[in-house]
C-alpha cells in the first residue's frame, strides 16, 4: 500500500514539473511570446517577474509548488483571476457531464454486454455487438452534429447549445445536458460493451460457472452471482481511465455546445498562452488520474474479496 502510494505521488510530482516547465518549451522569453512582437521590454521583463518566468526552472517550480500546496495555482493572465477560482467556476460542468455520460454508457453496456454473451452467436449478440462496432467507428463530434440536426434543428426537442446551471433548476439543467452526454456516452458505450462481453464470455466457460449450473442454480442468478462480479475487473479499469479522459478532454463536444467546462477553458488558453490556467488545469487532471487510480486499486478488493484477502 505504501509502495502504491509512493509510486502515485511520484507519479503526481514528474506531471506537476512537466507542467510548471511549461513556459520553458517557449521559445525565446514567455513574455514575448505571451505579449506578442509589438510589446515594449519594459512590459516583457514586468510579466516575466510578475509570473517568475525570469527565474530558473527548479526555482519556479519550487515556488509553484508551495503556492499550489497552499491552494494557490496563481492568476490568470487573461483576466487577472485567480486560476483556483476559474477552475471551481468551470469543474462542476465538465464533472457533471463526465459523471452522466459514464453512468448512462454504463447502465446500457453492462446489461446489454450480459445478455449478448448468455446469448452468444444469436440474433440478438449479432445485433448488438454490430450496434457497438458501428458507433465505435463514428467519431464524437459526427455523434454530435447528428444528434443535434436530428433531436435540435429538426424536431426542436432540445436547444443547439448553452448551459443551464443547477441553481436554474433541475429540469433547465438536464434539458441542456442530454445532449452533449448522450454524445459522450455513445463514444464510449461501445469500448465498455465489446470488453464486458468478451469478459462475460470468458467468464462463463469456468469451471465454478460450469458447476453451478449443474447445480441447477437459475441462469439469472448465475450470471449476476457468479459471471458479473468476476467479469468486471478490466470494465471498471477502463471506466476509470475513461473518467479521466473525459475530465480532460471533452474539448470537442463542450465547444459543440457552447458549454463552459474544463475543455473550454483549455481551448480559449492554449491560443492565448495563459500559462497559470494551462498549468492549473494540467495539474487538476493529474491529480484526478491519481486519486482515479487508488479509488479503483479500493475497488478491486470490493467486487472480489479475494483480492483484498490475497
Amino acid at each position: 500500500m505504501l509502495l502504491r502510494a509512493a509510486h502515485l505521488a511520484s507519479v503526481l510530482l514528474l506531471v506537476t514539473l512537466a507542467g510548471a516547465g511549461l513556459a520553458s518549451l517557449l521559445p525565446g522569453s514567455p513574455g514575448e511570446e505571451i505579449l506578442g512582437p509589438a510589446a515594449t521590454p519594459e512590459a516583457v521583463a514586468t510579466l516575466n517577474a510578475r509570473y517568475g518566468f525570469d527565474q530558473p526552472l527548479p526555482v519556479q517550480y519550487l515556488r509553484w509548488l508551495g503556492n499550489a500546496l497552499t491552494g494557490n495555482l496563481g492568476v490568470s493572465i487573461q483576466t487577472d483571476q485567480p486560476v483556483t477560482e476559474i477552475l471551481a467556476q468551470r469543474l462542476p460542468v465538465t464533472f457533471e457531464l463526465t459523471v452522466l455520460a459514464l453512468a448512462l454508457s454504463l447502465l446500457v453496456a453492462v446489461p446489454l454486454a450480459v445478455a449478448a454473451a448468455a446469448r452468444e452467436h444469436s440474433a440478438f449478440d449479432r445485433v448488438a455487438s454490430g450496434l457497438a462496432s458501428g458507433l465505435m467507428s463514428v467519431p464524437v463530434f459526427v455523434l454530435g452534429v447528428v444528434l443535434v440536426y436530428v433531436l435540435a434543428v429538426l424536431t426542436g426537442w432540445f436547444p443547439v447549445a448553452g448551459w443551464a446551471p443547477l441553481s436554474q433548476g433541475l429540469s433547465a439543467n438536464l434539458y441542456y445536458v442530454a445532449m452533449p452526454v448522450l454524445a459522450l456516452s455513445l463514444g464510449e458505450f461501445p469500448a465498455f460493451y465489446r470488453l464486458l462481453r468478451s469478459d462475460v464470455i470468458a467468464t462463463l466457460r469456468e469451471d465454478f460457472v460450469q458447476t453451478a449450473t449443474v447445480r441447477g442454480l437459475p441462469r439469472r442468478y448465475v450470471l449476476l452471482r457468479h459471471v458479473l462480479r468476476p467479469s468486471l475487473f478490466s470494465l471498471v479499469t477502463v471506466a476509470a481511465v475513461a473518467f479521466g479522459r473525459l475530465l480532460a478532454g471533452s474539448v470537442v463536444v463542450e465547444s459543440l455546445f457552447a458549454l463552459p467546462g474544463i475543455g473550454n477553458l483549455m481551448l480559449q488558453s492554449i491560443p492565448a498562452k495563459d500559462l497559470p490556467v494551462i498549468q492549473g488545469v494540467v495539474v487538476l487532471v493529474a491529480a484526478t488520474y491519481v486519486l482515479i487510480n487508488a479509488l479503483v486499486d479500493a475497488g478491486y478488493g470490493l467486487i472480489d474479496p479475494r483480492v483484498r484477502a490475497g
